[in-house]
């Protein structure tokens, strides 16, 4: 067992026999205190060493199984992947043939999924033989899935060792506000909040895991605000791991009073780039939001603000596991806590990780990003423009659900717009517009935009299922319309 491996169990047995009482898990309708989840963990252990496998999917809603069952496969050094629930049936499959994970435990609504894909099912597990070699680098302790660009997801193999120093470095940096419940907002496949999880069992805090139904979130984008604000009400907890998206709707429903952001003391955000209008917005309505930076890669988080290294603006200073540099083109290089490999591709040896995305440190080291370093596009005039950082305000004002901007040999960038209300008119979207120019260079303004009649979605193939834009497919979509009003300028008389 890691040094890791052994602080992080130790840390719950501590829990356990000091503090036996105290709650550890709140699920929709139960709640379980420290002393059981140690026996129950330890329960799960026997009953997947009795099965004889070495790698177990959970197909189950954030809940308290499948924090059991995580902490079991984790603790006995099987490897486990969480089936995305919005992932597309097709998509689960590929999981699993990929990591032929040969027991799965999963919830009813799954069983003729399993079945489609060979399983059988008999008392927790639903089970499958694989034939040939384990695929698996030695040591994967998770499997993490991720859609990327493709609609094939990728396997990122990841060792227990670098997980928990994660998990050690999280539940350092939110120590000094003493947050004593976090509450589970994205589903645990996401492995930012698997982790964020895991610190707060760590810190020996509750631990609340509402199912996805009960927060009122439906897939990869979907939110019900009425349902989330009433769980959060109720709920009442200190600390939180938000999306942008989820950050801008809590923002918004403190500026209407309909959410107290008091109440939390560590929100962190990240999985993609914020508005600094945003976190300004969040830090006037007192919502204490700390902006983070991480890949599956290197294990989720390799960056974060903390209360007592603040930078808004910034992902933050490196964390102590991990260092960073920049290489010449300003590409972000990762060293320290990087994967095992990708699931069927030869192991990882190299030192320092490419993380596609581009930065600039400050004097203090705190990192700043400038997007992706593929989706840059160089306009006629030679200016290269990040396309995500002008989405990211365009979509964080609350008048604007979804935007892609284009510019990419031409000499004006065009937007295409989905607005985030059915009743939102065009003076809206103007206005909306003409905000967010008046804080970009002229280079990287909307000169044009168009509202679209549908939105970027998984079904019309021009989302990825975790919510990305497939720039490439959009793009050719909507070229006629992204090139009209350059053609017919250079027609004009």
């Amino acid at each position: 067992m890691s040094p890791e491996m052994q602080r992080f169990k130790q840390a719950l047995r501590g829990h356990a026999e000091r503090r036996g009482h105290a709650i550890a898990l709140w699920g929709d309708g139960s709640q379980m205190d420290y002393a059981t989840l140690f026996a129950e963990v330890r329960y799960r252990q026997q009953r997947l060493r009795d099965e004889c496998v070495s790698v177990v999917a959970l197909a189950l809603d954030n809940g308290i199984e499948i924090m059991l069952w995580d902490l079991a496969a984790l603790f006995e050094g099987l490897a486990c992947v969480i089936l995305p629930g919005f992932f597309s049936p097709a998509q689960r499959r590929h999981c699993l043939e990929q990591s032929q994970a040969a027991r799965v435990i999963a919830e009813p609504p799954y069983a003729d999924e399993l079945q489609a894909a060979g399983y059988q099912h008999s008392g927790e597990f639903w089970r499958r033989g694989y034939l040939g070699p384990n695929v698996l680098p030695a040591g994967t302790a998770k499997l993490t899935f991720t859609s990327g660009t493709t609609g094939t997801p990728k396997g990122v193999c990841l060792g227990a060792e670098s997980l928990l120093r994660v998990v050690h470095e999280l539940e350092q940096a939110s120590q000094p506000v003493g947050a004593r419940h976090h509450l589970a907002l994205l589903p645990l496949a996401i492995l930012l909040e698997n982790l964020g999880c895991y610190a707060a069992l760590y810190a020996g805090a509750m631990l609340s895991l509402p199912s996805q139904n009960a927060l009122g979130i439906q897939g990869a984008s979907g939110a019900d605000p009425t349902r989330l604000l009433g769980c959060l009400a109720e709920r009442r907890a200190q600390s939180l791991i938000l999306v942008p998206q989820l950050l801008s709707m809590l923002v918004m429903a403190a500026e209407r009073k309909a959410f107290n952001p008091h109440v939390v003391r560590f929100a962190a955000v990240g999985g993609a780039r914020v508005s600094r209008d945003l976190l300004l917005r969040a830090e006037r309505v007192g919502l204490p939001v700390f902006e983070g930076y991480g890949l599956s890669e290197c294990a989720s988080v390799v960056c974060l603000n903390r209360p007592n290294a603040h930078r808004p603006g910034s992902v933050g200073q490196p964390l102590p596991h991990v260092q960073l540099r920049l290489a010449d083109d300003g590409e972000v290089m990762i060293k320290g806590s990087t994967l095992l490999g990708y699931l069927g591709e030869a192991p990882c040896t190299q030192a320092w990780w490419p993380s596609g995305d581009l930065g600039a440190f400050d004097d203090d080291g705190f990192l700043y990003l400038h997007g992706r370093k593929k989706h840059q596009f160089v306009t006629s005039f030679g200016r290269n423009v990040n396309p995500e950082w002008v989405e990211a305000e365009l979509t964080q004002g609350g008048d604007i659900a979804q935007a892609f901007v284009h510019g990419e040999a031409l000499p004006y960038n065009h937007a295409l717009l989905w607005p985030a209300h059915g009743d939102c008119t065009r003076q809206t979207l103007e206005l909306a517009v003409a905000r967010v120019n008046a804080t970009l260079p002229d280079y990287a303004r909307v000169h044009r935009w168009t509202r679209l009649e549908h939105p970027f979605t998984p079904a019309n193939g021009l989302l990825t299922a975790n919510g990305r834009p497939r720039r490439e497919a959009i793009v050719e979509h909507y070229r006629a319309l992204l090139t009209e009003s350059v053609l017919s300028e250079e027609s004009a008389p």
